[in-house]
């Protein structure tokens, strides 16, 4: 029998291992996991970088960078934050820093690097690993779990800990309505605007630094960079935006309108204001005004509102410009369907918050049964946010086995 089984051999899996591992040297503890790939999502995060955390050391602003798991993330934080991360993984020679926009990544920026630092502490630790093992079945016992693996297998455990990763499906959860927890129905929760032959497409490639982005109907705004793309509108203002709007807009099939206010920082009047003072001079309309706005998108602006942008100021209607500032204060876009942000794909959905103990992340149904990272219904905002949750997590539900044990 295995002092301790984790199924699922990514971060969650592997940081919950190897703290018990710490805890509890000599205990038997084995990593199952149903690909052939291990740290599958750290090896992609960031684009090959490895995004490991975010640079926000005041717990209680961390917290609210999670749409779903705010509260109950609070206390966990406080056992293990982003400076305790930054400490793990400088204590065994891997160094962590931060980019302007509050990402932190090893300084190798190659995600191998995180991968090998897990790695040699699994193997340092005894720990063991199967791959391509599927779990089936998990059966409760007076002193722990037996698991049905494929294969006609069987293993058994005294503490058993869940880190299988988000699912994008219920029926991946069913071994676990098996033990009577109720799921969340996943649903995606980082995606892009989709904006079906909108004209705005055509400028696929600019961005605006600060914009403020808002789903009206839902009351839901989030300033920061925007990217117009080929199929409609991201970066981080849309993404964050889409997290925290994932429930609202599953449950509208994603049909809703979009609006972006391109210059947050002006006011409607201040900016019908600026435009109109251009009336008194001879200065041609291509010349945008407003610094952040790109050149080809100015000009965009300026067809949409009726302006010729070879003309000049002087011969603009009062109409021509309060058209203008709608477009630059309020521009609406009808949004269908939704295009996956696929290199950090999140889903919301799992395993129900109020089931689980966040002192030490055990079941509130099942003695010795934890959980640890997207399995559950948590999950954070780009940035960082979703791998400091699995190692917060894990490494609180170590510590509840190394009790148990």
């Amino acid at each position: 029998m295995y002092d301790a089984i984790i199924i699922g051999g990514g971060a969650a899996g592997f940081f919950g291992a190897i703290h018990l591992a710490e805890l509890k040297p000599g205990a038997k503890i084995l990593i199952l996991e149903k690909t052939s790939k291990l740290l599958a999502k750290v090896r992609i995060s960031g684009g090959g970088r490895c995004n490991v955390t975010h640079a926000c050391f005041d717990n209680k602003i961390l917290a609210g960078f999670y749409p779903r798991g705010n509260k109950e993330l609070l206390g966990p934080f406080f056992r293990f934050s982003t400076n305790n991360t930054l400490e793990w993984f400088e204590n065994r020679g891997v160094e962590i820093v931060a980019e302007e926009d509050g990402r932190m990544f090893p300084t190798s920026d190659d995600s191998q690097t995180i991968i090998d630092c897990l790695l040699e502490e699994v193997e340092k630790h005894g720990i063991e690993i199967s791959i391509q093992t599927q779990v089936e079945e998990i059966h409760p016992t007076e002193g722990g779990f037996i698991l049905h693996l494929d294969h006609e297998e069987k293993v058994s455990c005294k503490t058993l800990l869940m880190a299988t990763g988000g699912h994008t499906k219920a029926e991946h959860f069913k071994y676990l309505e098996k033990l009577h927890h109720s799921i969340e129905e996943p649903v995606p929760s980082l995606f892009t605007f989709n904006l079906p032959k909108h004209p705005i497409c055509k400028l696929m490639g600019l961005s605006v630094l600060n914009a403020e982005v808002s789903l009206p109907e839902h009351g839901l705004s989030f300033k920061g960079p925007v990217l117009v793309t080929h199929w409609g509108l991201s970066g981080p203002a849309v993404l964050k935006l889409s997290a925290f709007a994932a429930r609202l807009l599953h449950d509208c099939d994603y049909e809703y309108t979009v609006r972006v206010n391109w210059l947050p920082d002006f006011s409607e009047e201040e900016i019908v204001q600026t435009l109109k003072e251009m009336k008194s001079g001879n200065a041609f309309c291509a010349k945008k005004i407003f610094e952040g706005i790109p050149q080809r998108m100015w000009e965009a602006m300026l067809d949409g509102a009726g302006i010729n942008p070879v003309g000049r100021w002087a011969d603009c209607t009062n109409k021509n410009i309060q058209a203008l500032a709608n477009i630059l204060h309020a521009s609406e876009f009808e949004a269908e369907g939704k295009t996956t942000f696929k290199e950090e794909f999140v889903t919301c959905g799992g395993i129900k918050r109020k089931e689980i103990d966040f002192r030490t992340m055990e079941s509130k149904l099942h003695t010795g049964l934890f959980f640890a990272g997207e399995v559950i219904d948590i999950d954070g905002i780009t940035g960082g946010f979703n791998f400091q949750a699995a190692w917060t997590t894990s490494y609180v539900a170590a510590e509840g086995m190394a009790e148990k044990l």
